[in-house]
């Protein structure tokens, strides 16, 4: 059902886009949240080229391929939570709270949580199966991770 979905999202010059699956639907979220402040940066891609070598056990070099493919993909594909319920039917919970770190990661690539991107990360947790305290958790990982403080109370 998600396959025909995507193909009837696809513009006719893309019909050469693979299938999602669940490493190519993160891969379109990371790259999703990357691109939703309008700055692309080569940080960015380089975190998303490095989170897909670490969860995939690509080399460099394919890696930046997957990622390539995954911006097609973002360019040429539905909502946001469609790409979440790809991954929740295909992945264990284990491999969707790995997905769920692997976003906040590209969040906080830049230091700095737009509100563009943590809504992403929302409806894509949501759509994943995973909670809201799985969500606050995953923050907090990420951001002790790239050395920035606590989320405040308040914002919790």
């Amino acid at each position: 059902m998600l396959k025909k979905l995507f193909q009837a999202f696809r513009p006719a010059q893309n019909q050469n886009l693979p299938d999602p699956d669940a490493e190519l639907a993160l891969g379109a979220l990371l790259v999703r949240i990357a691109q939703s402040d309008r700055a692309y940066l080569l940080e960015e891609i380089s975190l998303i080229d490095r989170i897909l070598a670490r969860l995939y056990g690509h080399n460099a070099l394919e890696a930046a391929k997957v990622r390539a493919t995954c911006e097609k993909l973002h360019a040429a594909a539905p909502e946001t939570d469609t790409f979440g319920r790809l991954i929740r039917e295909t992945t264990g919970l284990e491999e969707r709270m790995a997905a769920l770190d692997a976003l906040w990661e590209v969040v906080l690539a830049d230091k700095h949580e737009h509100k563009g991107e943590v809504q992403i990360v929302n409806d894509a947790c949501k759509a994943m199966g995973l909670s809201v305290i799985d969500n606050k958790r995953a923050r907090e990982r990420a951001r002790q991770k790239v050395g920035m403080p606590a989320v405040p109370e308040a914002e919790r």
